[in-house]
């Protein structure tokens, strides 16, 4: 078996990957034939890696009409944020932003309490109480981006993973 770094045979390699063993088990109980089960597991394996292939990597902003009304130099620099990670995406935008200005250490990590009473609505983003708490990986502090805000701000998922976070620069 050969295995080809390119697109279309890694894909199929890892499509079919964990599914290798329950192929063998559920072989027509292990009599050499073939087994239905046998057949379906195949492609099902193969359905779900390209499933995969396609929303791996697609994180988008959303844009949903929240920036009309603000100022255009704090829309361009919400706009401009990438992941200190992974730079080649987005922090996301301001229906994905809270303030979170309460920060604060546990242990050796950093967390962050949301701060921001702005209405959801207006902004487009899944409600979060105040004072509900996140964790602040150190892989998503962004600190070189500057911050015209005046608050802390983290960038969450509606899951609640941090995409980003951007500390106060105390204006």
């Amino acid at each position: 078996m050969t295995l080809d770094i390119g697109w279309s045979g890694s894909l199929a390699f890892w499509a079919s990957w964990p599914f290798w063993r329950l192929r063998l088990l559920l072989a027509n109980g292990g009599s050499g034939g073939k087994s239905v089960m046998n057949r379906k597991v195949i492609p099902l394996g193969f359905i779900l890696g390209i499933l995969a292939a396609l929303f791996v990597g697609k994180v988008r902003a959303r844009d949903l009409g929240q920036w009309e009304g603000g100022d255009p130099s704090v829309r361009e620099w919400y706009k401009s944020l990438m992941q200190p990670d992974v730079p080649t995406l987005s922090c996301c935008g301001e229906a994905d932003a809270y303030w979170c200005d309460d920060i604060h250490v546990k242990g050796d990590k950093a967390y962050c309490r949301i701060t921001d009473g702005r209405p959801d609505g207006p902004l487009g983003r899944p409600h979060r109480e105040i004072g509900e708490e996140f964790e602040i990986p150190p892989n998503k502090l962004k600190y070189d981006a500057g911050n015209p805000t005046g608050h802390s701000i983290i960038f969450l998922s509606t899951a609640g993973y941090t995409w980003c976070f951007v500390q106060s620069s105390g204006t």
